[in-house]
């Protein structure tokens, strides 16, 4: 196998043996295969589209099969096998969409090869031989390095759009310009006849879609209403526990419906927390509060959840073995041996919660402000913006992400720590975790940590900078704001490719940069949008408050 996705790849260059993420060469071969097939669907899918022609139930599986694909979702090969399976059959359902729709017209059809000429096996031994021979190892190998990096850039972004477009559709919304950038984008990838040049731009045009879909999933999330500022409960009490993790806020609502009258108390975790600020959930009274959500919490040590059941909606760490029986999954994330919930009917999470003996006692009451969304934030704009222009207020710090196990992500907590007090800092996903249980105070009666949410938040972000900038007259890159980011996986690629777009310079990020980008390419980037690695704390708080 080879795979160098995600920012703790292997000796900062690519996972050859295992994954660090506990991927094993079996299921990298499949997944693969599955993107090698989902170009095969784009080239049709694409193709199609151009002459007006969709068919959503296609759009809808492309967005969830390139999902399963991103880091820490699913390591199951049985259900790749399924989901390699349908690809078949969803690919020549394009090829007959995309057939019909020329005769219609009276053209030929374009004979297509690669690609759009695969079909599965039903096998899974001969389907992880075909993952082998369309290996990224092979492909990388065939061309231009440079290129290789900026087709990666190019998945890797259209990987996290998929992440982002499917939260949204879990909610029941979706817009058909998303469903065509995968079409386009994974078509796109399959020509050999493409410079440098248009990849980038290729890239861009991806992180512009990225931003709808962004816009997507906020409006979906706002369904519960627009977050407010909440207080949340850092500490357990005592009783019988379920601690959910993930993203998709449909999940975490089916289980507190299910849960009412129970005896159950909930949790969340990692990129659930910011569920708390929004009113429709917050309103459910055994929605207790947070527990965990620092990285080594989010490897699944189990015993930092003493008789808690875990469920991830969205992603999982390798779990230690023998504590299988106490974590579940549902939507697209799977591992061989732990229990997924396939149907919404989370009767045995209830179960096993009910069997646990729980937590043994109340922990203290500490607790932690969430809920800054822009729709917050924006309400005290006048606000904000009087302390700036009388100098209360001096910058802005964003401060946000991925958290990793990688040495290195302290730099964050070191940083937000060393913020003068007459700054705010930003923050969003779980890289906060890093820092978010630390006393900021507050500055001109604004508390110094905005949580703004989760990674997806950065639309949030974006609006505040585009809102502030308005207002003095100026450009986002001409505010008093600093982006210093962390990053783990595709999601973040997505992100940054959103920035990159709307021509936001001078972020920086790190703990390192990806192993998949050649000098080159890193050149480019510095060169047109002054993209760097963070450095030192010191060094890099001086360069933004010069």
């Amino acid at each position: 196998m080879f795979c160098y996705q995600c920012e703790q790849t292997s000796h900062g260059t690519g996972c050859i043996d295992n994954g660090v993420c506990g991927k094993d060469p079996q299921t990298a071969a499949l997944q693969d295969l599955l993107v090698h097939g989902l170009k095969g669907v784009g080239m049709y899918a694409h193709r199609a589209r151009q002459r007006n022609v969709i068919d959503p139930e296609i759009d809808r599986f492309v967005v969830a099969a390139l999902f399963n694909t991103l880091t820490n979702v699913n390591f199951d090969a049985e259900r790749f096998k399924s989901l390699l399976l349908e690809c078949g059959r969803v690919k020549e359902r394009a090829r007959t969409l995309y057939e019909n729709a020329c005769r219609k017209e009276g053209v030929t059809p374009e004979r297509l090869s690669g690609p759009a000429e695969w079909m599965p096996d039903a096998d899974l031994i001969d389907l992880i031989q075909e993952g082998q021979m369309v290996s990224l190892l092979l492909r990388r190998e065939r061309i231009d390095p440079d290129v290789a990096a900026t087709q990666e850039l190019l998945t890797y972004g259209l990987k996290g759009l998929a992440a982002y477009a499917n939260h949204a559709v879990v909610l029941g919304v979706e817009d058909p310009a998303v469903f065509g950038m995968f079409h386009e984008g994974l078509d796109f990838l399959t020509r050999s006849d493409v410079t440098l040049e248009q990849l980038l731009a290729m890239c861009l045009q991806v992180g512009s879609v990225n931003y709808r879909a962004m816009e997507l999933l906020d409006q979906a999330n706002t369904g519960y209403g627009h977050p407010v500022p909440t207080s949340v409960r850092i500490h357990p009490r005592q009783g019988k526990a379920i601690v959910v993790s993930g993203h998709d806020l449909k999940y975490l609502e089916l289980l507190l419906e299910q849960t009412a009258g129970k005896g159950i108390g909930v949790y969340t975790h990692g990129e659930m927390l910011p569920a708390h600020g929004y009113p429709k959930l917050k309103n459910y009274p055994h929605l207790i509060g947070n527990y965990g959500g620092a990285w080594q919490e989010q490897q699944w040590e189990f015993d930092a959840f003493p008789g808690a059941i875990l469920m991830t909606t969205n992603c999982i760490q390798r779990p230690r073995p023998g504590y299988q029986e106490r974590l579940f999954t549902c939507g697209e994330v799977g591992w061989p041996g732990v229990h997924h919930i396939a149907d919404h009917d989370f009767t045995p999470v209830i179960e096993a919660a009910l069997a646990a003996p729980g937590f043994a006692e109340d922990g203290p009451d500490d607790t932690i402000l969430v809920g800054f969304g822009h729709n917050a934030v924006l309400g005290v704009a006048d606000k904000v913006i009087e302390a700036v222009r009388n100098g209360a207020l001096r910058h802005f710090f964003l401060i946000g992400g991925c958290d990793g196990a990688r040495p290195g992500r302290d730099y964050y907590a070191d940083l937000a720590d060393s913020v003068p007090d007459d700054c705010v800092i930003l923050t969003l996903g779980c890289g906060k975790y890093r820092f978010n249980k630390h006393d900021f105070g507050t500055v001109a009666g604004i508390p110094r940590l905005l949580d703004l949410g989760q990674c997806n938040d950065a639309y949030s972000a974006i609006r505040i900078a585009v809102a502030l900038a308005g207002a003095f007259e100026c450009g986002v890159n001409d505010l008093p704001l600093s982006l210093i980011l962390s990053w783990y996986e595709q999601k973040a690629v997505s992100i940054l490719l959103t920035l990159l777009y709307l021509g936001i310079k001078n972020i920086k990020i790190g703990p390192s940069l990806p192993a998949f980008i050649t000098p080159k390419v890193q050149k480019l980037l510095a060169d047109n949008y002054n993209l760097a690695a963070i450095s030192t704390p010191e060094r890099d708080l001086a360069t933004a408050l010069n």
